[in-house]
């Protein structure tokens, strides 16, 4: 089932998510969802809080990118309770653009390297050190979780260049091709 993607300024995406436990009501089929959500908005990853679940999970697809980058094939996987616990080497800048901020594309900068906590689909614990394109997709989605938007990471400058842009999202005015929730 496709769900609407909440955009800037839904409260949601400011909150810190919740760890979940195993019991938690429907979570293979919430994954299943947030997989089929995002492919349909041709995004590479999505966190809950852009569904209006305020809880850590977060499903990532970089089998999209597998053409350019060979090493992603097949790569589709989920991650509950995800933390990061350390972010080191080269402070790396990419363009970055998330589904709940249609429109806005900006270069962040970025650790290549982290280290990160999390439990898998089948509840089994992995920490593991992770670098590259990977290490910045997951930042950008973990951050989701800890109520931060990759705009965060703008200077003030960048903000107050996109302003514009941000205010129409608030008023409403959300230009894409799949579902969304908007403030208004």
């Amino acid at each position: 089932m496709i769900l609407p993607i909440y955009t800037y300024g839904q409260p949601v995406l400011r909150k810190v998510a919740e760890d979940i436990t195993p019991d938690y009501p429907n979570l293979k089929e919430l994954i299943t969802n947030m997989f089929e959500t995002m492919d349909r908005a041709e995004g590479v990853g999505l966190a809950a809080p852009q569904v209006g679940l305020s809880i850590r999970v977060v499903v990532i697809n970089l089998d999209v990118l597998s053409d350019d980058l060979p090493e992603f094939k097949g790569f589709r996987k989920a991650y509950i309770n995800p933390h990061i616990l350390e972010v080191s080497g080269e402070e790396v800048s990419m363009e970055e653009g998330c589904l709940s901020l249609p429109g806005i594309h900006e270069s962040v900068k970025r650790g290549d390297k982290i280290r990160v906590k999390y439990m898998d689909e089948n509840w089994e614990a992995h920490e593991e050190d992770v670098e590259g394109y990977l290490a910045r997709v997951m930042q950008h989605e973990f951050d989701h979780l800890e109520g931060k938007m990759f705009i965060d990471h703008l200077s003030t400058l960048r903000k107050q260049m996109i302003k514009g842009k941000l205010n129409s999202l608030l008023k409403g005015k959300a230009h894409c091709t799949y579902k969304v929730k908007t403030v208004k």
